[in-house]
This record gives structure tokens, sequence and C-alpha cells, in this order.
């Protein structure tokens, strides 16, 4: 079939293989790129694999520091007449590429949240590497199914406290306008930190050592996004914000809880990037439109691939680690710095509707939102007869 991008809303309902897997070479080809670290991970199980962050982990730690690698995601295969999921396609390219480069891989397709993954994973970890001595977990999910209770929870994206006005761009109109988000009650803050929270990653974290499965100086780390003035009201202030909070509150007893194998557990906070999520929470498309500009601009723009080789090779795998006040990675500081983040404050009060295509960098948005699913990448026949079947 002809594989054209389907975008409702803020999503793209298909994805293209031959483009998902350019846009996996492309990051492979820049961790080939650098100098190749001499101290890294060796046996990795990565969380959450198949897209953004998570992906990009994998080949940083895959073909950046010759790591045997076992990823876990949950990915809809394709059939003869739909696509499937751009993390499966991506992942059957990882699985292509690593092959070539006689690198181990083995990914588990399924509900992370659920406790028969993680019996699987733990099992396969025996069979095949025996230890990890790192763990990444790079989840994002609207919905979290309790293993125990088998309750489903349901995150939101609401301010806390008040009503909260503010501009947005609704990338389906092409429409710069207010939106006004009501407050979350007590039982939607709860489901937002049960879902996002750092729960599920202790669960994890006490599973696999109580399998004897990982390494003395394991280090694990969750990534989180904090940013600045404004998108607190959305982010920090608000009901992801809660549940970061409890991100911090899960390392803080992680590293208290496993001191018998040395356990280093960090929270990682990253930039701003156009994923799968940040389309779909209200300020996001404008305050990243802005802030593509500004960086470009700066020449301090990166994409996942070189902010996740910065945290490995700055952060993860350095003697003494720079930490924030609340004993964070950080690797945002070209977004935050109050230099930049002015500058982007200052177009964020004067953007319209009429002058937003002049002030914000919308094409670069708009390219990483279709790169996503593996569209509008160059070298890629986009008219080409392309077989959606591809098997891992």
């Amino acid at each position: 079939m002809v594989i054209k991008p389907k975008i409702r809303g803020f999503i793209c309902t298909n994805a293209h293989p031959v483009g998902c897997a350019a846009n996996v070479r492309q990051q492979i080809d820049y961790v080939k790129s650098t100098p190749h670290m001499n101290i890294g991970p060796k046996r990795v199980l990565v969380i959450g694999c198949s897209t953004g962050y998570g992906l990009a982990s994998r080949i940083m730690a895959a073909f950046g520091s010759d790591a045997k690698t076992i990823g876990v995601c949950f990915e809809k295969e394709p059939t003869e007449r739909k696509t499937g999921t751009a993390g499966w396609y991506n992942t059957a390219a990882f699985h292509k590429y690593a092959q070539e480069a006689n690198l181990y891989y083995h990914t588990i397709n399924g509900d992370a949240f659920s406790d028969e993954i993680k019996a699987e994973t733990i099992e396969r970890i025996k069979a095949d590497l025996g230890q990890v001595d790192l763990v990444v977990y790079s989840l994002a999910s609207p919905k979290r199914k309790d293993p125990v209770t088998g309750e489903v929870y349901s995150s939101t994206l609401k301010p806390i406290g008040k009503q909260y006005t503010t501009k947005t761009y609704d990338t389906d109109k092409d429409l710069v306008h207010e939106i006004t988000l009501d407050p979350a009650n007590d039982d939607e803050i709860e489901q937002t930190i049960k879902v996002m929270g750092g729960e599920d990653w202790e669960r994890w974290i006490e599973q696999l050592h109580a399998a004897g499965v990982l390494a003395d100086g394991c280090q694990t780390t969750a990534y989180t996004y904090i940013g600045k003035k404004l998108t607190w009201p959305i982010y920090g202030h608000a009901t992801i914000g809660k549940a970061k909070e409890d991100l911090d509150r899960a390392a803080a007893t992680l590293r208290r809880g496993y001191k018998d194998v040395h356990l280093k557990a960090w929270v990682s906070s990253l930039k701003a990037l156009v994923t799968q999520a940040s389309s779909a929470i209200p300020v996001m498309p404008l305050y990243i439109s802005l802030i593509y500009k500004v960086m470009k601009e700066e020449g301090t723009h990166e994409g996942c691939i070189e902010q996740i080789y910065r945290l490995f090779t700055q952060d993860l795998y350095v003697e003494v680690p720079e930490m924030d006040d609340h004993n964070r990675l950080r690797v945002d500081g070209l977004e935050t710095n109050d230099k930049t983040q002015a500058k982007v404050e200052a177009l964020w009060n004067q953007v319209t509707q009429e002058n937003f295509h002049q002030l914000a960098d919308y094409k670069g948005y708009h390219s990483d939102f279709l790169r996503l699913f593996g569209f509008g990448i160059d070298g890629v026949d986009y008219d080409a007869d392309v077989d959606p079947i591809v098997n891992w």
C-alpha cells in the first residue's frame, strides 16, 4: 500500500515502516559519530523502549556502549490492511540494525504495568543476561491497571486549586486561542499519581531485586519534564506535577531501600520535545513551537538522541554527576536557563493568531510530529508501494 499520514486531532493513526526505520537509522548514525563510551552500561533493561526518549536510550546503550538490551513496550502489530504503530516499526528497525551489529536484543510486547510482563522480563534476564546494570523507566500511558486490585486508573491534565486560563495552539485547526482549564478534584489528582507517579517504577525494582537480577552498582532512572514559568501551571502546579513529585519520592525511597546492591536511582529531567504525549497537553504545542524557534536561533536545540547522549556521558556514567536540589539529573538546562526563557516569554506575550507562523517554529514542530510516525523524512519515497507487515 501507499502510506500517507492520517492525522486526527493531536495524533496520527498510522505509521510508515520505511520512514520509521530511517528515523531509527539516523539516531544510530548520530551515536556512532560520537566517541564510544569507555565506561557505560553493558546489560540494560528499557521499560518503554519503542518511542521517544526510551527508544533513544536503547539506541545509546546498544550502539554507544555495546550493551545487550532487553526492551518492554506495548505496540500493535500491522495487518495487510492496517499499519502497525510507530513503536512496532521502530522496534523492528532496532532489531534489524542490532542484529547487523552483532548486538544482543530482545523485546517483550505487553502491558508493562502488569506483574505477568514483569515476571516474563525477569525470566528473560535470568536466561540471557544474568543481571542488568541499568534500568531505564520511560513509560507514558494515560491509564494503568493496578496489578493487585485490578482497578484501572486514568490520568488527567488539569491545574490544581483554581481555574487556569492561558494561550494554546490547536494544531488541528491551526488556531492560537485561549483555553480555560477547570481544576482537578482530589480523586483526579490521586489517579494521575497512580498512573504517572513512581509506584510502578518501585514495583519493577522491587521484583527485579527480589529475583536477584540487579547487578551490584546498578543504576535506574525515570524520565521527567519540569519546565519553567510558562509551563508550570500545567506541569509543576498541576496534576502532572503531583505525579512528578511522586517520582522524586520514589527515587529517594529506592536509594534508601537497596543498599545491599548499591543501587543508584535518579529522576532525569529532559527538555521539551514533540512526543505523542506532549502533543496532547494544552499549552505545550504553542510553547514547544516557541522554544524551538529560540533554541535553534541560539544553536542549542537538541532532539531525543542528543539529550540521551548527554545524559549518559555527562551524568549517568561520570564519577560525580551534577544534581539539583532535589537530587535530580538535569539535562534540560539549555532550555530552562533564564536567558532563553526570557526570550520565549517575550514571544509568548506577543504571539497571536496573525503572527504565530512568523514568531514560532511551527514548521519544525510539525516536522518533528510527522517524524514520530515515520513521515517527512528525507530520502524516503512516500509514493512507493510498501508492505505494512514487518515482523520483529
